[in-house]
């Protein structure tokens, strides 16, 4: 099963979503805020992608937190941060049966889904 997970209203979630439905790729969308977020889906992506790929310190929710955690940024704090604020992690993040990526890039969804 090919699950997407992310926020409705992201634009790269959507450009996914929409690449997706037009290669008629079968997937459920997870919306983080709708569906919820917790530290055991956390814990999931950690082990396979790691803190450093999945936190996105080029969005807004990045900037906007305090210096303090960002001056002292480790895998523990990021994690606090991630639960805390869903928002911090890239979007999309596609889990398949063998593969979870990060963000979209239309010609890797095409080599992925060959």
């Amino acid at each position: 099963m090919t699950t997407l997970y992310g926020i409705s209203n992201c634009d790269t979630v959507k450009k996914a979503r929409k690449w997706l439905e037009q290669e008629n790729i079968s997937y459920q969308f997870h919306d983080f805020r709708k569906d919820g977020f917790d530290q055991a889906l956390l814990e999931n992506f950690l082990t396979t992608l790691g803190w450093e790929e999945l936190l996105n310190k080029r969005s807004t929710s990045f900037r906007n937190l305090d210096d303090s955690i960002k001056q002292n940024l480790s895998e523990q704090t990021a994690k606090e941060a991630m639960l805390a604020e869903p928002t911090l992690i890239k979007r999309p993040v596609l889990v398949t049966d063998s593969v979870k990526q990060v963000g979209f890039k239309a010609d890797q969804y095409a080599t992925l889904f060959k």
